[in-house]
């Protein structure tokens, strides 16, 4: 039986979602897992609805990680200097069922030189430096949990880091 592997990230988001989970989707199939991305793919994802959709999509979506062995994350800082905040919960939530979780990226500088880089030397607060890719709470669960791949190519769907990291996935999981 494959490795269920829920493929977290804002890939939803892409203009090109669909485009880029049947390949996430494909190439997990190649290497041997099976891939659940978090949208129907033959459908159009809608980023635009009621409260209630949205409650029905998180719901939705807890039972897809539910019946995941595995999340590997597209931690590819999204609209900002850190990961989704959708896939950081994600993330957590794997933590927290003690399930391997495996991270990716295609931005090569840790979370402190992106921060910097953002706010400078900012003297009222103290930008986080653990030289982890993002937050440490992440960069602990991805440490904690399994292993965590860069590639830094600028590619918002990762897609060379998302293939590094199911290459780096042990078979046997």
């Amino acid at each position: 039986m494959a490795l269920r592997l829920y493929l977290a990230g804002p890939d939803v988001f892409l203009p090109d979602a669909p485009a880029v989970a049947r390949h996430k989707l494909d190439l997990c199939a190649s290497l041997g897992f099976e891939g659940i991305f978090p949208f129907d793919v033959e459908a159009s994802p809608s980023a635009i609805g009621s409260f209630e959709d949205g409650v029905a999509i998180y719901r939705g979506n807890l039972g897809r990680m539910r019946a995941a062995d595995a999340i590997v994350a597209n931690l590819t800082p999204f609209r900002g200097v850190g990961a989704d905040a959708g896939t950081a919960f994600e993330l957590g939530f794997f933590a927290a069922l003690d399930r391997p979780i495996y991270g990716y990226s295609s931005a090569g500088d840790d979370f402190a030189t992106r921060m910097r880089a953002l706010v400078g030397d900012d003297r009222d607060a103290v930008v986080e430096d653990f030289g982890h890719h993002d937050n440490l709470m992440l960069g602990g669960a991805v440490a904690s949990h399994g292993k965590w791949v860069t590639v830094a190519d600028g590619d918002p769907a990762a897609r060379a880091a998302f293939e590094a990291c199911l290459r780096a996935i042990p078979r046997n999981s």
